[in-house]
């Protein structure tokens, strides 16, 4: 491969990676794919139904994660999740910071892009906040307190960190089988637990829950199979094209915001190249969008008083000190991580949903002294 066939593959990769982040944001938009929103509904009306929608969506990716992976289309141990440090610590408390975070700011990354594309001036806000705290937390001030801290308080586990590669030596399983055997098991335990209630057998439901986890799937598919290149024509290494991480990755909207603050930033600067993370906050803006002018549901939105302002800027924070801490949100360590099964993604999930139910029976305690 030479450079131009190299530098029109990148082109091809960010281009089908626009179109799936694309379609991410009309699904998102058209379902009110959310998992805020899903715990909120359980917390306060104990209906399920979106909490469902979400775990089919998980099922649905692991189960096509792990099929690529034992048919050797993907590397599992070459994904942005492997690792064999197991961060427990910062799984847990990052993914408590950015529960807490995404109840206090609307939403989660990935609904703050879709509501910024319905017209929603303070998700535009959330967006930006969110973005800068979490570059510093990757690079400046807190990323120094970040690694001195929690990032300590880590255990070496088999590579690549993955609840099959923890499990295998006390089975004697072959790792890839192993793996294929808990992704099936998990996989189709999660979209039998979501079908079986009746009432979520709807259209809007099925579509939220199948369409977003395929798109999952087609983007490990995107990055760790059509743009992984054995050669650089350059460099002579083996480069997972458009990533920012030089792994195989698929959808994740913490860093990629602060990415997304920086490409636009320092636009002229040349070193700075258009890369997967950006692609995907634009896209699933757009998608968004195009659905709600379609639709002719676009409002602008703006904060209802002071106090609603305060809240969703330490929303912001907490969500980009939060999701960088522990590798991801609801959709990166969520849907994209715990589809490898990592052990980090496990664990960062649980903080999630322990801090988002802390801060919705918070808010729901000072609604009621409020009356």
């Amino acid at each position: 491969m030479d450079i131009q066939q190299f530098n029109a593959l990148q082109q091809q990769v960010l281009g089908l990676a626009f179109g799936l982040a694309f379609l991410f944001g009309l699904i998102g938009q058209r379902t009110h794919f959310c998992t805020m929103g899903a715990v909120s509904d359980i917390v306060s009306m104990g209906d399920w139904s979106r909490m469902r929608m979400w775990a089919m969506a998980a099922g649905v990716a692991m189960l096509g994660f792990q099929a690529m992976a034992y048919v050797g289309l993907i590397d599992p141990a070459r994904t942005v999740y492997a690792s064999p440090r197991f961060i427990w610590l910062s799984a847990l408390l990052g993914g408590g910071l950015f529960g807490i975070g995404m109840v206090l700011g609307s939403g989660c990354g990935s609904k703050t892009l879709i509501r910024i594309g319905g017209g929603s001036l303070k998700s535009l806000v959330v967006f930006a906040v969110m973005g800068v705290a979490a570059f510093v937390t990757m690079k400046g001030v807190t990323a120094v307190w970040r690694v001195a801290t929690v990032d300590q308080a880590a255990l070496l586990v088999p590579a690549p960190g993955t609840l099959a590669a923890v499990l295998q030596p006390l089975t004697g399983v072959a790792a890839s089988q192993l793996s294929l055997a808990l992704g099936l098991v998990l996989g189709l335990g999660l979209l039998l637990w979501a079908l079986i209630d009746r009432e979520f057998r709807q259209p809007v439901y099925l579509l939220g829950g199948l369409g977003i986890g395929l798109l999952v799937v087609a983007m490990w598919w995107l990055t760790g199979h059509y743009g992984f290149v054995n050669e650089h024509p350059q460099t002579l290494e083996e480069v997972f094209v458009a990533t920012n991480s030089g792994r195989s990755e698929a959808f994740s909207f913490v860093a990629p915001m602060a990415y997304t603050l920086d490409w636009l930033m320092f636009f002229s600067d040349k070193s700075k190249v258009l890369s997967l993370g950006v692609i995907l906050v634009v896209g699933v803006v757009a998608g968004s969008a195009c659905y709600c002018l379609l639709s002719k549901s676009f409002r602008w939105e703006g904060f209802r008083d002071t106090e609603d302002t305060a809240l969703h800027l330490i929303g912001a924070v907490l969500m980009g000190v939060g999701g960088v801490t522990a590798m991801g949100c609801t959709v990166g360590q969520g849907l994209s991580g715990l589809s490898t099964l990592s052990l980090n993604s496990f664990f960062a999930l649980a903080g999630i949903f322990a801090g988002s139910v802390l801060c919705l029976r918070w808010q729901i305690w000072r609604l009621e002294r409020s009356i």
